[in-house]
This record gives structure tokens, C-alpha cells and sequence, in this order.
């Protein structure tokens, strides 16, 4: 609604350049609007977990190097590096020109350079637990401070040494994510823990308001150091970011020309704006762009099989044969067509989604829609037809409440009653997190584009609520091949080993992949420069807004 957009005169006050003022002609501001159905929880890289938290983030960090929207590796504060013939030593040689956005800490006031040292502030924070989100991706860090090893080395004010435990090549991309972002050790030491929501960093925007739950409002960095074809950028005189978590209300403020851009399928009526092909509605065409391509997302089901939980001795979902019936009777195609106008790719082929450089998941034969084999493993799990199973509670948001229908709906074909229980985001979240959920709608977003990055929710030392294995599912060859695979450095094998590892994953089924979701935005007529890519990354420095 109206209400939720700062009045204009207030915005006018507002934007003044976080790098100094520069005079125009014309008082006019470019301002790009985008609104967010989601809670944007921090603005600390540190804690960039969420994919709302991550948008905000990218407009204002940087690191060492990021991700082109062919999800390659490419130079960011970083100019050059070099990996030494070992895999184990990457050594970053950083730009001259890239400085801190302004503030009040600084001598005058001004944002002093990056210094190698800055990375070394901004990595030590990852190992701070009360203030990382950052997870497991630290364990590739040859780190023992015991020892006198960090896991990195200033060299000098312009070089900086990272050390890794083993060879990886999927590493760089690692550093391509927010938590590896530089900070400045005199604002963030201030603020501390109120460093989220004081944040200073380098990118092409610098932070001016958060109303928390209203408005973001982010201003131009005219001191950037990155140039598109020898031009400044960014191009846009600020960001400003709503919370209408009324999917109609924002719907009828994006037909009004007061948002410029909203993401996801979920962010507006599908029926009423796509045809049953996913594409435009012709009365909506000539109104505004969208954009789709595949996501590295797989949305799914997870059964929490850890024998050793007590609520879990007793629980049939310990049962493999059931959990394979379960994902033998849910028909994803249909799920997909008649719930979200065929936006995805029925998982039919893995965990794994295409859209990864160089690999195939059509290599591993997952589950198709086979309601007669499904009966038949019931029998073999010791449930014919449904008989002796109780009723099982599918946790899920409300979000996903129609899946969750469907889902029931089908399972009910094969003698599975589900009970769905409708739970808070952030209980959720907590929920699974914390192993209280023993069946659950969960999705999960690649970090980096590695296939290792969803096949690390299976590996048994990333349990939760320290990892990313909700499941707690454990393996032991599954293991020794996620072991194996780090330090493999020839392609080929390695996929190889990936294979290998989801036919594991099939055969023991916890997890029922759903399907691979697509990016998926519309976007006014008059926004130029915003390219889409597989890792959903939003990137507006580039960004053009012609009024």
C-alpha cells in the first residue's frame, strides 16, 4: 500500500551522496524500487544467510573477487591472483582505488582505503560464532590457532594470503558469497553487534535508513571503484526497498508504477499474470518485462532420521521403504503444471539442479510418479494400504500451504495421512534448525555453483543446528566420496564422484526432491541494465531508469 512508500520530500532530504555531493542541473533523483515479501534481518556480511539478507548486502560489499552472470569467477577488490602449484595457497593482489564508503569514524569524516589488513579484520569475524552465519564454510580455512595458523596472511598492505586445508577447486567461488565481504574495523567495532544495522562497506551503494519492517533506503556511492565501458557507475541515484508482505498490495503498487521490479513466484498472482506455459499474459506484455531462467534451487521434503534423537526410535519415517513410497507417490509434474503454471522443473533427476557448469543430472535416475510401486514398498515397510501407519505431521509456512494440499491430497492415494501443521517463518526455521520437525517442506539455494554445495546437506559432519544436514543423515561410503571429492582435481572424476554420491542419496531416500525452481521477476518497461542469472543474485549497479 501507499503508506508503506516514505513520503517524497522525505526521500529528497535523504539523498545525499554518501561520497560527497555532486551538484546536478537537475534535482531529480533515479530511484529504483524494489519490494521485499521476505525480512531483511541484517545488513552485516556476516550474517548474509538469507536470500533477502544477501540482496541487501550486495548493494553495499564487496570481496575479494565476485560472480559475472555466467556464474564465473571474476576479479572484484582483488585485481589478479595466484593459486600455487600445491591448490593450497591463493594469493590476492588488491586494487588501489577502492575505499570506504564515508562516516563520521573516519579522520574528516571520509572512507579511508582497503588494506589487505581490512580482509583480515573481516575474515577473523567469520570464526566469531555470536556473529557468524558463515557455517561450515570456514572449515576449508587450514586454520589451527593453536599452531599460529589463521587460515590467511597479510603480506603487505596490497597482498593477501589465503591457505587452504586441502585442494578445492570450487573454492574461489566460495569467496564470491557476502560473508567474505571487507569491513572496516573501526566502524564495525564501534557498533559491534549493532554493526548490522550501521554498516559501512565498499559497494556501488551506502546505507542511509531502515525503518525495520518499512523501508530500506540505500544512496549512491559516487566514489565506486568498479566502471561499466569507462563510465561511473552506479547509474541510479538510490535503492529504496519496501515490505509489503501483502502479496495484492504490492501486486497493485507494481501496476501503478510504484515498484519498480518484484521477484519470485510466489510475489504475485500466477494465474491472473501467466499463461499455463509460464509466459506473459498478452493484456500484461507491452506493460512491463519478465524475466525467467533456471535457479539453483531445489525445494523438498525431509525426514529427520537420526536414530539417536528419541522422538525418532519410534518414528516410520526411519522406515527407508516408506520414505521411498513417499517419493514414488507424489506426481511432480503435475505439481508443477496446476500449481505454478509449469515455473520449475519437475526432480525427477536428483537432488542436484541443472544450470551447474559441466554437469548432467539427467546421469542419476531419481523418482518418477509410480503410485503401484509406492503401494508396494508401503507393504514391504509393513503399512499394506496405510494399515498400522498413524497420521504424520508435515511441517510447513504458509507460504506453501497449497504444496502442502497437493501433497497430502496424493499421499492419501497410497494410505498416508498427513496432518499439516502451519508454522511462523522464523519458527520454521528454528524448528528445523534445531531437529523438532521430523517431516518438513524445506528449499535449498545454491551458495556457490558447485554441485558439492547441495551434496554438503548430506554429509554427516554437517549436522544441524551447526550445519546444513536437517536430515541427519549419516553414510559412511556417502562420507568417504564427500571426502574424496574435495581434494579431486580432475573434472571429470569428480563429477564422477558427485554421481556417485546422489545415487546414494536416491537409494536411501531422505529427502523427496520436489522440483528446481526458476528465477522469476517482472520488472517496468523503463529498467534497462538488470541482468538475471542462475544464482538469483541481484546486482543494480548497472542498473538504468529512464522516467
Amino acid at each position: 500500500m501507499l503508506k508503506h512508500f516514505l513520503p517524497g520530500l522525505f526521500c529528497l532530504l535523504l539523498l545525499s551522496s554518501c561520497s560527497g555531493d555532486k551538484k546536478s542541473d537537475t534535482p531529480k533523483h533515479v530511484i529504483f524500487r524494489y519490494n521485499e515479501l521476505g525480512v531483511i534481518s541484517s545488513l552485516d556480511p556476516v550474517a548474509a544467510s538469507s536470500f533477502e539478507n544477501i540482496w541487501a548486502v550486495n548493494q553495499l560489499f564487496n570481496g575479494l573477487v565476485q560472480m559475472d552472470d555466467s556464474i564465473l569467477v571474476r576479479p572484484c577488490i582483488s585485481k589478479r591472483w595466484e593459486l600455487s602449484a600445491d591448490g593450497l595457497k591463493y594469493t590476492f593482489h588488491l586494487r588501489d582505488d577502492v575505499y570506504f564508503h564515508d562516516h563520521e569514524l573516519f579522520p574528516d569524516g571520509k572512507g579511508r582505503k582497503v588494506l589487505a589488513s581490512d580482509f583480515a579484520y573481516s575474515f577473523e569475524r567469520l570464526f566469531n560464532k555470536s556473529l557468524s552465519k558463515a557455517g561450515d564454510l570456514i572449515d576449508y580455512f587450514d586454520r589451527n590457532p593453536a599452531d599460529g595458523k589463521k587460515g590467511y596472511t597479510v603480506i603487505d598492505d596490497s597482498t593477501f594470503l589465503v591457505t587452504v586445508k586441502r585442494p578445492f577447486p570450487a573454492f574461489l567461488g566460495i569467496l564470491t558469497m557476502k560473508f567474505f565481504s571487507v569491513v572496516p574495523h573501526e566502524v564495525a567495532d564501534h557498533f559491534k553487534s549493532d554493526f548490522s544495522r550501521n554498516p559501512v562497506g565498499t559497494g556501488p551503494f551506502c546505507f542511509k535508513v531502515w525503518k525495520e519492517g518499512q523501508k530500506l533506503l540505500l544512496i549512491k556511492n559516487n566514489n565506486y571503484f568498479e566502471k561499466e565501458s569507462g563510465h561511473s557507475i552506479p547509474y541510479l541515484d538510490a535503492v529504496s526497498v519496501s515490505f509489503i508482505h501483502d502479496r495484492e498490495s504490492a501486486w497493485l503498487n507494481f501496476l501503478k508504477g510504484n515498484i519498480d521490479m518484484i521477484s519470485g513466484f510466489d510475489a504475485f498472482n500466477a494465474k491472473e499474470v501467466l499463461t499455463s506455459s509460464g509466459e506473459l499474459k498478452s493484456i500484461y506484455k507491452n506493460r512491463f518485462l519478465l524475466q525467467s531462467q533456471p535457479f539453483l534451487k531445489t525445494d523438498y521434503l525431509g525426514f529427520l532420521i537420526d536414530d539417536y534423537l528419541p522422538e525418532v526410535k519410534n518414528s516410520p519415517f526411519r522406515i527407508k521403504a516408506l520414505r521411498q513410497a513417499i517419493n514414488f507417490g507424489i506426481d511432480r509434474e503435475e505439481m508443477i503444471k496446476y500449481l505454478r503454471n509449469n515455473i520449475g522443473t519437475p526432480a525427477i533427476n536428483g537432488f542436484v539442479p541443472a544450470g551447474l557448469p559441466n554437469y548432467d543430472n539427467s546421469k542419476v535416475n531419481g523418482y518418477g510418479y509410480n503410485p503401484e510401486k509406492a503401494k508396494q514398498l508401503m507393504y514391504l515397510a509393513g503399512f499394506p494400504d496405510g494399515k498400522g501407519l498413524p497420521e504424520m505431521s508435515m511441517y510447513t509456512t504458509k507460504q506453501y500451504l497449497d504444496l502442502a494440499e497437493h501433497i497430502r491430497f496424493q499421499l492419501a492415494q497410497i494410505g498416508i495421512k498427513i496432518l499439516i501443521n502451519v508454522v511462523e517463518d522464523g519458527a520454521f526455521r528454528d524448528g528445523v534448525a534445531n531437529s523438532k520437525m521430523s517431516f518438513f517442506r524445506k528449499s535449498w539455494i545454491g551458495d556457490f555453483p558447485d554441485p558439492i554445495n547441495f551434496l554438503a546437506l548430506f554429509y554427516s559432519k554437517n549436522w544441524s543446528p551447526n550445519g546444513s544436514n536437517y536430515t541427519h543423515f549419516r553414510n559412511a561410503r556417502y562420507d568417504m566420496l564427500y571426502e574424496k571429492v574435495l581434494s579431486e582435481q580432475n573434472d571429470t572424476l569428480r563429477r564422477s564422484l558427485y554421481y556417485d554420491m546422489e545415487r546414494i542419496i536416491v537409494e536411501e531416500a531422505p529427502v523427496v526432491p520436489l522440483y528446481h525452481d526458476r528465477v522469476i521477476r517482472l520488472v517496468q518497461n523503463n529498467i534497462t541494465g538488470l541482468n538475471v542469472n542462475t544464482m538469483n543474485m541481484l546486482n543494480l549497479k548497472t542498473v538504468k531508469k529512464i522516467d
